[in-house]
């Protein structure tokens, strides 16, 4: 295990989501299950507590802790893409899935969890700055999924 490894809270999922984002992700895979040695408030002897994964190269670990705490945006995975191609393949892949479309290339996948899928030519036209970035910016304001072509347009004025 990292020294250092996100731990995300499922209520009883946490393989299938890790799972699943080792399937959608590159540089991603599912570890170790760890098994509860005995019964506990949400599960029993034996059910799967801890699963270790990585997403994109980020160490994690989902714990399968029941349904008093969810995922809030507080927390996200930002995702950083290349083009539209690959843009639309990681949001439908969540969105799809279960998942709900937000605001400004954020959306949910089924467990909750945040993502941000955000093309690199955002983030480059966001630390341009000046009248670049409040154009880029703008943009940004008014989408679900990031449009890259309209990115670049409003970069470009």
């Amino acid at each position: 295990m990292a020294k250092n490894t996100i731990c995300l809270w499922y209520d009883k999922d946490a393989e299938d989501a890790a799972r699943f984002y080792a399937e959608t992700f590159p540089d991603s895979a599912v570890g170790a299950l760890i098994r509860a040695p005995g019964n506990y408030p949400e599960g029993k002897q034996g059910d799967v507590l801890v699963v270790e994964f990585t997403v994109a190269g980020v160490a994690c670990i989902g714990l399968n802790g029941g349904p008093a705490i969810k995922h809030n945006e507080a927390f996200s995975f930002q995702i950083s893409t290349e083009d539209q191609e690959e843009t639309d393949r990681y949001w439908n892949a969540i969105v799809n899935n279960g998942g709900r479309e937000n605001d400004c290339g954020w959306c949910k996948d089924k467990w909750g969890v945040s993502w941000q899928i955000t093309p690199r030519v955002l983030m480059e036209a966001l630390a341009v700055g000046g009248d670049e970035a409040k154009r880029a910016f703008d943009a940004m304001m008014t989408m679900r999924k990031i449009d890259v072509a309209a990115i670049e347009a409003a970069r470009r004025g």
